[in-house]
């Protein structure tokens, strides 16, 4: 089956946020790139509660860095918009707890979406968790 749209950059979003290390995230940005989806990874860790706005701060810059949105309202609040929308996913499962993990950021066209990929718990005894957001947006 062949995926399309919203769809296929769901699943690159997905997958980026799954990535193990930094050269797994260049193998990816690469593969996704030749297939022309922009991506990006940002690794996260701290208390649900008070690190919503700088995982959401962290989704945008990291998008910027990376070239997957330019520096103009429309595409920065896209991002935000899919991190919040990702974000409520574990909230339920991440109230009051810890969170470790990355945020996995892919756009082609119109289509950006968000993924989080997230450890939550307390020392050794995590639940796993993923959240995805979706946003589209004209292009230029």
């Amino acid at each position: 089956m062949s995926l399309h749209g919203s769809r296929k950059v769901a699943k690159a979003a997905i997958e980026m946020s799954m990535t193990e290390s930094r050269e797994q995230e260049k193998e990816y940005k690469l593969r996704f790139l030749h297939d022309g989806i922009k991506t990006a990874a940002v690794d996260y860790g701290g208390d649900f509660i008070s690190s919503v706005n700088r995982i959401i701060e962290r989704s945008v810059v990291a998008a910027k860095r990376e070239g997957v949105i330019k520096e103009i309202h429309a595409d920065e609040g896209a991002v935000a918009g899919a991190t919040r929308e990702a974000l409520s996913m574990v909230m339920a499962k991440a109230m009051g707890l810890n969170v470790g993990g990355k945020i996995g950021i892919a756009r082609q066209a119109d289509h950006i979406s968000v993924a989080v990929f997230f450890g939550v718990g307390l020392l050794h005894l995590d639940e796993v968790s993923i959240g995805l957001g979706h946003r589209a947006v004209s292009t230029p």
